[in-house]
């Protein structure tokens, strides 16, 4: 049964389709992030980049490299949608924009590591069997079918991002719109539109709409009869996004992933009309059945607990941040900061008031006001400065942050050396001073 269901084969032109669009979105995603600039605000002009804990060592390239780099990046986004060389293009742009991903977290985002696990799942895909160059050049290759599990990788992968993201709303600062209405109030200027994203009704609209839809959005394009007017729902959804909060390009990634949806005549009648139809319903068992259930049941049970880790960690992961990447919370909290960073000579028991300008961006700067972790990783910095330098300090940190508009309240324990402590990566840090939230 299980392997009916698994190995079957049936058309591959989702699959096909996707592949192509995919590569033409990495090659948007590299080249766009240097003509908007992305890449000189986010990793060459700032002096450090904040990389995930454990990652130091992974850092951008001096001088104007990051531009080549993402210049390569965006090449074998091209190489992957025409099909050429299609694994090493895909393993090639997988470990580059996973670099990417893990040597700076100033502009984390949930698209960025959604890039990360979709670009690894490609890899491993049969996505350049029709219609690429390497069956042009091998025709060996063309293959009309793809087994059924490389379609229930992708809906499953698509389910989890959109119910754990539908589940982390149901808090009440996004059910009472106050998140939303945060959110709108930096839209004020938009044109034609600014005025109506500041209405209360509409912050309700956002919200609860966005429950619905991230939870339901999967069910009813599986269910036929829905199908139809749920991708409707879904363009409006994903274009709006993309035009008030400008993410790049997951929205079309979304609206692409659709494609494994719909049946796969109506894809081949629409986007490949030459291309004969498969049919046969085929079960292929391959040698490395073993292997491939194995590993990917571990994949998707790492899945499922990922988002869920905050809850084995003490306090409230919307204030101290634990336990937040890789969760798929999505735009669910607004957070300010106000922090003053102490350097105290052991020796001379002089005080120095760092002047956070003088290090880090404007964009650093609030992650280092309002992010534990990241306030962590900029004391540190700070301190092996200081010990080039000869001296041997202590650091100290004076942090008020709100949350959701909240009243500010001290989040580092103002008496806690940050120079001489370490971070745990999974269980809570005691500096960070409890929420005091009911």
């Amino acid at each position: 049964m299980l392997n009916k269901w698994v190995f079957k084969h049936i058309d591959n032109s989702a699959l096909i389709v996707f592949r192509i669009l995919f590569g033409l979105l990495c090659f948007l995603e590299s080249f766009g992030a240097i003509l908007t600039g992305w890449v000189k605000r986010v990793l060459i002009e700032p002096k450090f980049t904040f990389s995930f804990i454990g990652f130091e060592w992974l850092q951008p390239l001096p001088g104007n490299g990051m531009y080549g780099y993402f210049g390569i990046m965006s090449v074998f986004g091209l190489l992957i949608m025409v099909g050429y060389k299609y694994r090493l293009a895909m393993i090639s742009f997988t470990i580059m924009w996973t670099g990417t991903y893990l040597m700076q977290k100033t502009s984390y985002n949930n698209h960025y590591y959604l890039l990360v696990i979709l670009s690894v799942i490609m890899v491993f895909l049969p996505a350049n069997r029709y219609a690429s160059m390497d069956v042009k050049l091998n025709p060996d290759l063309k293959s009309y079918s793809m087994p059924q599990w490389v379609k229930w990788v992708v809906v499953l992968q698509l389910f989890i991002v959109y119910t754990y993201a539908s589940v982390a709303k149901l808090y009440p600062d996004w059910l009472n719109a106050n998140v939303s209405g945060l959110l709108m109030r930096s839209k004020s200027d938009y044109f034609l539109i600014g005025s109506i994203l500041q209405e209360k009704w509409l912050h309700y609209t956002l919200a609860y709409g966005g429950i619905l839809f991230d939870g339901l959005i999967v069910p009813l394009l599986l269910f036929k009869p829905t199908r139809k007017y749920a991708f409707f729902v879904s363009i409006f959804f994903h274009l709006f996004n993309s035009f008030v909060f400008q993410i790049g390009i997951f929205p079309y990634l979304a609206l692409a992933f659709s494609l494994f949806f719909f049946e796969p005549k109506t894809i081949q009648r629409l986007f490949l009309k030459n291309k004969l139809f498969y049919n046969k319903e085929e079960i292929v068992v391959p040698s490395y059945r073993n292997i491939l259930i194995v590993v990917g049941t571990g994949y998707f049970i790492i899945q499922l607990l990922l988002p869920v880790r905050h809850h084995f960690i003490k306090d409230n992961v919307l204030w101290t941040e634990e336990g937040h990447r890789m969760s798929w919370r999505m735009m669910l909290r607004a957070k300010s900061g106000i922090t003053t960073y102490r350097v105290v000579n052991n020796d001379t028991k002089k005080v120095f008031v760092v002047n956070m300008d003088q290090y880090l961006s404007r964009k650093q700067k609030q992650s280092a006001s309002t992010k534990p972790d990241v306030i962590w990783q900029f004391a540190q910095y700070l301190n092996t400065i200081f010990e080039n330098d000869g001296q041997d300090v202590s650091i100290y940190v004076d942090s008020k942050i709100s949350v959701n508009g909240k009243p500010f309240k001290t989040l580092i324990d103002p008496k806690v050396d940050l120079a001489n402590v370490s971070w745990n990566t999974f269980k809570h840090n005691d500096w960070i001073l409890p929420s005091k939230e009911d």
